[in-house]
């Protein structure tokens, strides 16, 4: 069994979602993101998305641009985020690590070689925003060679039909972007949320992780009731970007917050 699969079946066992957490490398330094990882696991994240910086974020807000924009400025590279999953790998043996991002960072060398690199650093699963399904002859086959999973998303508009076509040759767990827009606009109604995630797993045995727009510990709580998983990441971003503007330490902040999104998940209760 994966690291991603234990993972998830470890929070079903305890009753609860997995809380999986964002943030992007090399923000506001390489130098910063190794205790940033560190901090997010010890604040209770059971699964971490590590995001490749890039030019063009399309499908991110103006949190997560801002940060790729800091990344690449401070000299961030795909092979200094390989070299820092490979030293997070080494002390965090069981915590799954998914890469995500876009295209061009990771194929312009070739899919073989980044799946290669992957899977060498210890790498559980990629997320590419801009490859579709029907691009996974490109990158999907070195992935499942080299046991990294491929894992995909599925929309508002993802229907029935679609869905059978987007969950084949995939990994890990269907991410639902639950609005049809950016990373970190306003969050879907917990109606729409709730009837998504109960059409979803009627299509696909892979664990449903719930992500955009999910903010604040009361979110993820509701969320966590229907779906397997809770993505946040542009709280997390935006809390490392004012501890570093303020000179304060970045991963105490991005800590505090996943501190707050984990207690939540795990109250019997949830959360006022």
């Amino acid at each position: 069994m994966s690291r991603i699969a234990e993972t998830f079946a470890r929070c079903r066992a305890e009753g609860r979602a997995a809380l999986v957490t964002f943030v992007t490398g090399g923000d506001p330094s390489p130098a910063h993101t190794p205790a940033i990882l560190d901090a997010l696991v010890e604040g209770g994240a059971d699964l971490i998305e590590l995001g490749l910086p890039f030019t063009d974020p399309m499908a991110d807000g103006p949190a997560i641009q801002l940060a790729n924009l800091r990344a690449l400025g401070a000299g961030t590279t795909t092979k200094a985020l390989l070299a820092i999953a490979k030293d997070f790998r080494v002390r965090h043996p069981s915590v799954p690590l998914v890469l995500m991002g876009y295209a061009n960072p990771m194929l312009r060398r070739g899919p073989e070689w980044f799946a290669e690199a992957c899977a060498e650093a210890g790498v559980d699963g990629v997320i590419c925003v801009d490859v579709p399904v029907e691009e996974d002859p490109a990158f999907g086959p070195a992935l499942r060679e080299h046991g990294v999973d491929f894992i995909r998303l599925a929309t508002p508009t993802t229907d029935a039909a679609r869905l059978a076509t987007v969950t084949a040759g995939a990994g890990g767990f269907l991410y639902y972007v639950s609005v049809a827009g950016i990373t970190g606009s306003q969050q879907a109604a917990q109606t729409s949320i709730d009837e998504a995630v109960a059409r979803l797993k009627a299509g696909t045995d892979l664990p449903i992780a719930v992500g955009f727009g999910v903010r604040t510990p009361a979110q993820a709580a509701a969320i966590g009731k229907v779906a397997d998983g809770v993505v946040v990441g542009s709280a997390i971003v935006e809390a490392i970007a004012g501890a570093a503007a303020k000179g304060e330490d970045a991963a105490v902040a991005a800590g505090a917050i996943v501190a707050g999104l984990a207690a939540a998940l795990k109250a019997k209760e949830g959360v006022a």
